[in-house]
């Protein structure tokens, strides 16, 4: 039987699809718990993330398919936090369009130039603090002119 943690990397955010649950640190662990079970801890990126119950079925649906019997816990501390991101997270986002997060504290980007994933330029402004999702914000390059979404540090 396959590994619990080799399943979920085949989980897509339902939000950003190019990146999986286990990429983007929802998954904190998949512990086995017996000879077909196994449970799932997760932790959302926001307290009041909507996609988090879509997430939970997907986890639940995809071990059934692959023999195992899961339970999902959600856990909310500590606190998800953009450093919990693979680099190869951050790269797939860069090339779907998304300005990833830089590692480290929030305050250390606050006002930082946020480098456009089409052109690469740092001339950019904030449109909107608020993206497409709550986890992104609005910028426009002011080089190329397109507007992109910035994952938010946190």
């Amino acid at each position: 039987m396959k590994d619990p943690l080799e399943i979920l990397k085949l989980v897509p955010d339902p939000e950003i699809p190019v990146i999986n649950i286990v990429e983007l640190g929802i998954v904190r662990g998949a512990q086995i718990t017996g000879e077909n079970s196994c449970e799932v801890t997760i932790t959302p990126t926001y307290s009041a993330c909507p996609a988090m119950f879509t997430i939970e079925e997907d986890i639940m649906k995809i071990m059934k398919e692959n023999g195992w019997e899961a339970k999902v816990v959600t856990k909310m501390f500590p606190i998800w936090t953009t450093d919990w991101l693979t680099d190869e997270a951050r790269e797939k986002l860069r090339a779907y369009g998304i300005t990833p997060p830089e590692k480290g504290a929030d305050e250390h980007h606050i006002g930082k130039p946020k480098k456009c994933p089409r052109c690469g330029s740092e001339h950019t402004k904030q449109i909107s603090r608020f993206g497409s999702t709550l986890c992104k914000a609005s910028y426009q390059c002011l080089d190329c002119l397109e507007p992109f979404d910035y994952f938010k540090c946190h």
